[in-house]
């Protein structure tokens, strides 16, 4: 395991369970993003994500969602996302251990062939979860999107005491279209499955502060970190291939071409 120190920011390039346990301070955490390998076949770098079965795959993600209890302030939020078929079993795992307060639908589009017998998926579930139901962030205003029944069919709400046009905006609900990240787009790197930095700035904006530490278990392409230093806050992230972790420290501002830097 290795530690990449920048001003607000910390890369941590190991092993997730080795890094919770011997690199990460108890309590000390506001915010974590999971979106780890989704053991469906996924290639990383040269690499073939599949674990033997399916009971070894889900131990290996209650073991670091154990460690990740612990990192949590005692107001702290959790975001998970999974594949599909392993969503039902972390979310009943998670609801003995934190309050899940939304299950949130990440809908995009398909740019590629769709399934031609079955109905494609075109959505990845998050579950959003708290440790405290009574004391948690979550700053509604800072996310407001806009409102169709108000902004667009200009509707009048005669349920209020004097009739008066509907909000414009609105905390989204739990279906949440974003699309994807592909290539050539200006935030684009070479990852198999990047999320886009609209996604986590929706996250980071509702639960999380300034100056709040936003933990990011499965960098890859280091977009927590990157929205994170954006929004002033700061950010730890763990990453198992260098060569992801180089793109994270290059959109972290570091020029891994500067003479004299050793990364060793």
């Amino acid at each position: 395991m290795k530690v990449f120190e920048i001003p607000g920011h910390q890369v941590i390039w190991g092993d997730v369970t080795e890094a919770l346990e011997t690199g990460i301070e108890d309590n000390s955490i506001n915010l974590i993003f999971a979106d780890p390998p989704y053991n469906i076949g996924k290639i990383f770098n040269g690499k073939k994500e599949q674990w033997n079965c399916d009971e070894v795959y889900l131990d290996w993600c209650y073991q670091w969602l154990e460690l990740c209890f612990r990192k949590l302030t005692t107001t702290g939020t959790l975001y998970l996302m999974s594949a599909t078929q392993y969503m039902p079993y972390l979310d009943i795992y998670l609801q003995n251990r934190l309050t899940i307060l939304s299950r949130i639908v990440w809908h995009y589009d398909s740019s590629g062939m769709q399934a031609k017998k079955y109905f494609g998926s075109l959505y990845e579930p998050i579950l959003f979860a708290v440790k405290n139901p009574h004391n948690y962030t979550f700053n509604g205003d800072e996310i407001r999107v806009e409102a169709k029944t108000g902004a667009v069919r200009k509707l009048i709400d005669y349920r209020k005491s004097k009739p008066a046009l509907y909000c414009t905006t609105k905390v989204p609900g739990n279906v949440w279209y974003i699309p994807r990240v592909r290539y050539k787009m200006p935030e684009y790197r070479k990852h198999p499955t990047q999320k886009p930095e609209a996604l986590l700035e929706r996250i980071i904006k509702a639960s999380s502060n300034p100056g709040d530490v936003v933990l990011d278990l499965f960098a890859g392409t280091f977009t927590t970190a990157a929205v994170s230093q954006r929004l002033e806050r700061k950010s730890i992230s763990i990453e198992r291939e260098y060569e992801y972790v180089e793109i994270g420290l290059n959109r972290l501002g570091i020029n891994l071409n500067e003479p004299g830097l050793n990364l060793d």
